[in-house]
């Protein structure tokens, strides 16, 4: 469950990282931020990967982000 928790905010960590990258890049500055941002996120990821590779793979991120939302929602109703 805690790792559910690493994989989903190293996910939307490194989604919001990536078009701060291509900004930028597109203006000419050097993307360190978003460059520290997106190694955070696949460091979150890689850290929930190694330690269960069965639970996470391409076809169970919707599952995963799923029940990490309803976890989530279902904690801020109480």
């Amino acid at each position: 469950m805690v790792y559910d928790n690493f994989f989903v905010v190293g996910l939307f960590v490194i989604v919001l990282s990536v078009p701060t990258i291509m900004g930028a890049l597109r203006r000419g500055d050097a993307p360190r931020i978003p460059a520290i941002m997106f190694l955070m996120g696949g460091g979150l990821v890689a850290l929930a990967v190694s330690a269960k590779p069965d639970r996470y793979s391409l076809g169970t991120i919707p599952q995963v982000v799923d029940a990490f939302v309803n976890r989530w929602m279902a904690y801020f109703q109480a």
